[in-house]
């Protein structure tokens, strides 16, 4: 699959640095996986804990690149925020689908799974299927 039409990955935190360390840390690794556009929208424009629309829908149009969006959010309001831009079905690009999967393991297989050339369906689900890692 040629990398223009790679899956986007946007991350979104109540935090503008979590964000950034866990796209960071997915990309690293997923072996760099510098083709796969991912995109943190964490905090507020002012640089405050919370979430915000406009950083969202403008990282998700950062990364479409025609072959949909994973949206992978943290707690509460960033989940819910996420939902009501794709309720209002013209602020995200077409193929924007919100994730339920772990933040930091979900990002970390959605980015991984992503730099094969994956399906969103197959990215969604190696991101969803992260809820199953067992730590003991």
């Amino acid at each position: 699959m040629s990398e223009n039409k790679l899956v986007g990955i946007v991350l979104v935190s109540h935090s503008a640095q979590v964000a950034a360390s866990v796209a960071e840390l997915a990309k690293g690794l997923a072996g760099g996986a510098t083709t796969v556009p991912v995109a943190p929208a964490g905090g507020t424009e002012g640089g405050g804990l919370g979430t915000s629309a406009e950083l969202i829908a403008a990282a998700a149009a950062s990364v479409d690149r025609g072959a949909g969006v994973a949206v992978l959010a943290d707690l509460g309001s960033a989940v819910l925020t996420v939902k009501a831009l794709l309720a209002e079905g013209d602020e995200l690009p077409d193929g924007t689908r919100l994730v339920d999967a772990p933040f930091v393991e979900g990002a970390v297989a959605a980015v991984v799974t992503a730099s094969t050339g994956a399906d969103l369906d197959a990215v969604a689900a190696a991101a969803a299927e992260a809820y199953t890692y067992r730590k003991v």
